[in-house]
């Protein structure tokens, strides 16, 4: 497999017979492959399972090897992302305040530098996945992040944090929008936003995992070797990283219209990779070394709606989070003198008791995958209006509700609080479906999606989630009311940009399909004159 991709012969023809699609490659071997024609096929029960139940053997056993390899490697390295990401949250609440004597908001600073590195290398990354192979990025910048994280731990002021992370975050940016662009490169739109899911919902466990390896680390190494137990969350935390870091250089596939064959992946089975992105029309990579080919593909890119509409319904649902303030609630029993007298949560309570609301959410986000590729065959938008309409819901009763009192309800509505934003899988497959005639515009898009969302997050925490207004946060609360609410007619919009977007591409259709008949009935008229 080569550092630079290097196109090879694609499949060269293909027919849909019985619903599959068969097709045939020029070479030395003259591999032929057949897929099932999933626009075609209407699913078994079994199917609405796992939907491989209803594909014949040969795209079983493929799709088999390839959740084995290529999801968990993109699980595994969500999961350790999240937990690079989150563990500096953990690491504040136990002990980190304290021995760097920070105050007010300096843990939203750091947060924002982070963000601020994580804005800067995602669209490069995206644009570089389309031309270099992705076992060479995405390695490369899990083994940056992993030494930035082992970094953290020596850290002997806010300040050096800082810095610490963002090269964190500059080393993050390029693997969630890296891995939704790969993932979209291998499969198809009723397979896409569950395995979407899965890698995303891994990335929820990390965030739940950094709470229980804080506790872990606090209770059982705080003092060893003099090193406080917040400092052995960043070391423990990058001996996680780097290994699954090496193992992407050895697992990692490349996209299948550049892909060779590998110790697991042969070459009838990258023949049925190209085959199926063929019949799901999701085109691979374009030309454009040279200068007019450049200007050519980036007039494309800006000249349609998709670069200027679909980023943005990412970055309204990424911003419409209720971010939970439980921890800050927790905690602020313990403050002298107390808001209520005589009850108190230790550090390993702080940091146990908000973990349900990731549970919740975890399994949340799995339930709209499935029955978003299955019973509402690919459609995305229920989903996202729904989840919408949910955290509304939440954030409306937490605006309202007292900060001390009724236990039981803020328990309630923290661990369900982001029960309704399960649906940001859905979008980047959404996104994906609606780019696939065109490989850049699909990288840059989910790139600027995930971009622009991380922007507003650097600026607007700094102002409706002040470190100093929780666990009130009632206008942060408001900021969550206002965003879901437009982001239930700004999915509207984009319903009906797809919807005339589907009308054109049917009218371009018949208009090809009449201009491939006249023409063969011109050919056929010449062969005939010449004949007479």
């Amino acid at each position: 497999m080569g550092l630079f991709s290097t196109a090879e012969k694609p499949v060269t023809s293909e027919k849909v017979v019985d619903g599959h699609v068969k097709g045939s490659v020029d070479g030395p071997t003259d591999v032929q492959v057949s897929v099932v024609d999933q626009s075609q096929q209407k699913q078994s029960w079994l199917g609405y399972l796992w939907d491989t139940s209803d594909l014949s053997r040969e795209e079983r056993r493929y799709l088999l090897k390839l959740d084995a390899i290529l999801l968990t490697f993109a699980s595994l390295g969500y999961f350790i992302k999240n937990l690079d990401q989150q563990n500096v949250t953990s690491a504040f609440f136990a002990g980190m305040e304290e021995e760097l004597q920070m105050t007010s908001n300096q843990l939203v600073t750091a947060t924002s530098i982070w963000t601020v590195g994580y804005v800067v290398g995602q669209i490069p990354s995206n644009l570089l996945l389309t031309r270099v192979s992705p076992r060479w990025v995405i390695p490369a910048l899990e083994f940056g992040w992993g030494l930035a994280t082992l970094g953290s731990y020596g850290v002997k002021n806010y300040k050096h944090l800082y810095v610490a992370r963002f090269f964190v975050g500059l080393f993050e940016s390029g693997f969630y929008p890296g891995m939704v662009y790969i993932l979209g490169c291998f499969y198809s739109d009723r397979e896409l936003s569950k395995r979407t899911s899965i890698f995303w919902t891994a990335g929820n466990l990390g965030q739940m995992f950094s709470g229980f390896l804080q506790t872990a680390a606090y209770s059982n190494l705080n003092g060893v070797h003099g090193l406080a137990g917040w400092r052995w969350l960043f070391i423990v935390d990058a001996i996680i990283t780097l290994p699954i870091a090496a193992a992407g250089f050895v697992f990692l596939p490349n996209l299948p219209w550049a892909a060779k064959p590998t110790f697991w992946l042969s070459a009838s089975e990258i023949e049925l990779s190209r085959a199926r992105m063929k019949s799901f029309k999701r085109h691979e990579a374009a030309p454009w070394t040279k200068a007019s080919q450049a200007r050519a593909k980036v007039k494309r890119l800006f000249s349609g709606w998709h670069i200027y509409v679909l980023p943005i319904l990412y970055v309204i649902w990424n911003n419409a989070f209720v971010q939970n303030p439980m921890s800050y609630w927790l905690k602020s029993f313990n403050k002298t003198p107390a808001p209520v007298p005589g009850k108190s949560y230790s550090v390993s309570q702080i940091q146990l008791l908000p973990l349900p609301t990731n549970a919740i959410f975890a399994v949340c986000s799995l339930i709209f995958a499935w029955l978003s590729d299955g019973p509402a065959k690919a459609r995305r938008w229920p989903f996202i209006i729904g989840g919408a309409v949910f955290s509304l819901a939440i954030a409306a009763g937490l605006v309202n509700l007292p900060v001390y009192g009724h236990d039981t309800a803020h328990f309630a509505l923290y661990w369900l609080s982001q029960a309704g934003s399960g649906s940001g899988p859905l979008i980047f497959a959404w996104m994906a479906e609606l780019t696939r005639h065109d490989n850049e515009l699909r990288a840059i898009t989910i790139a600027m999606g995930n971009d622009l969302a991380y922007v507003v997050q650097a600026v607007a925490p700094n102002f409706v989630w002040k470190t100093t207004a929780f666990p009130a946060a009632r206008k942060g609360f408001s900021w969550v009311i206002g965003l879901n609410t437009l982001l239930v007619f700004y999915t509207l919009f984009v319903m009906f940009m797809a919807k005339r977007q589907k009308k054109q591409e049917a009218e371009d259709l018949v208009v090809r399909d009449q201009e491939a008949a006249s023409s063969a009935a011109d050919s056929k008229a010449s062969i005939k004159s010449e004949g007479a």
